[in-house]
């Protein structure tokens, strides 16, 4: 990471695994690594399909992707 404002490009997905860690990490106990990916899955499914995002007119990360290729 050179030139100035570089940090700027980091800055979304550091806040997404912020959200992955407080939301759903360090929450559950997770026990073997299987689980944690299971766990990471769901979350992942839940944040793309079933949460509303403020940022996005209250609409789901995959309504507003879809809609960027609708004909």
């Amino acid at each position: 990471m050179d030139g100035k404002a570089r940090w700027v490009d980091n800055v979304i997905i550091e806040r997404w695994f912020r959200s992955l860690k407080c939301d759903n990490i360090y929450i559950n106990e997770y026990v073997t690594p299987r689980e944690l990916r299971q766990g990471i899955k769901a979350y992942v499914n839940e944040y793309n399909n079933e949460r509303p995002h403020q940022s996005l007119g209250y609409q789901y990360p995959t309504q507003v992707y879809s809609s960027l290729f609708a004909a």
